[in-house]
């Protein structure tokens, strides 16, 4: 025997009135004449072969039986709403992982994530921290942030934010008797590199300061120790603005020079392009996109 189910019209305007104890309020808000209101509550009333609205003092009232369907069937709509954004934002859901560099993590990503799952509480965040290397966007990665020059075939990316190499030091070294006045004071200092001397010779190189042995100097493995060490007073860091910003507000950091420069290379988000369009990719690439624009203003 086939299932007896009102028409959904009919339906809806019941809901719509029994809500409002008026057909001219369910009229605005379902966008329809106060006829129509009418007209399908009647349908309703002739499908059911019950009188579900009365009229006291010009006052609509509903009947026992009119209170107790409404009371049924008051929560059907939200249901079926809550179930449309739940289909339809499916994508939104589960889990994503991220992969990064460890001063990636540490420094710019950690203090914020907390963020991304207030937003979003239905996307868990996995955070990968491994040494850079263009194949850890794997099987079972999402999204990944490279450090490089935006270009790796059969992947999309999108740079993070412009990055400005600028010297940092302590606020201890720079009040010691060795003066911080000229960029040409750097030869008296101890500089501190990460991963290779590169980046202080095309800084150097920028302002033409040719006497200054870039080969001396500790040479770190990731970003953070450089910048930790720096903060202890151990040397003059080559910091990038993006992850020595935290240390700088803190005023573990400072910078001696007003002389910065743009870096070749950057923090990118990167994905595969055949996966760079889910929802929850787009959805956390924007996201660090407007908290770098958020930084930035």
């Amino acid at each position: 025997m086939a299932k007896r189910i009102p028409p959904l019209n009919a339906l809806k305007a019941f809901e719509s009135a029994a809500k409002h104890l008026s057909f001219t309020k369910a009229a605005d808000e379902l966008f329809v004449t106060q006829a129509a209101i009418s007209h399908q509550i009647k349908l309703l009333e002739e499908f059911l072969s019950i009188k579900l609205f009365l009229r006291k003092n010009r006052t609509l009232l509903l009947t026992e039986d009119g209170q107790a369907y409404y009371s049924d069937i008051k929560d059907i709509f939200s249901h079926i709403v809550d179930a449309t954004e739940r289909l339809l934002n499916r994508g939104a859901k589960g889990s994503i992982t991220v992969a990064m560099p460890p001063s990636f993590a540490a420094k710019w990503l950690v203090p914020r994530i907390s963020q991304f799952s207030t937003l979003y509480p239905d996307i868990d965040v996995r955070i990968k921290a491994v040494d850079f290397d263009e194949g850890f966007l794997d099987e079972s990665t999402d999204i990944a942030i490279y450090y490089g020059r935006g270009r790796w075939q059969g992947l999309h990316s999108e740079q993070l934010h412009k990055e400005y190499l600028t010297p940092l030091c302590s606020p201890m070294l720079f009040a010691s008797d060795k003066p911080l006045e000229e960029l040409s004071d750097l030869s008296e200092h101890i500089l501190l590199h990460d991963s290779s001397r590169d980046n202080w010779k095309y800084w150097l190189k920028e302002f033409d300061i040719k006497k200054i042995n870039v080969n001396q100097g500790p040479i770190f493995s990731h970003s953070m120790l450089v910048l930790q060490a720096a903060a202890l007073g151990q040397g003059i860091a080559l910091g990038n603005t993006l992850l020595a910003k935290p240390e700088i507000d803190a005023g573990r950091l400072i910078c001696p020079f007003e002389e910065r420069v743009e870096s070749k290379d950057g923090f990118y988000i990167v994905s595969e392009n055949s996966e760079h369009e889910q929802e929850k990719i787009t959805l956390f690439r924007e996201w660090l996109l407007s908290q770098v624009e958020e930084e930035e203003d």
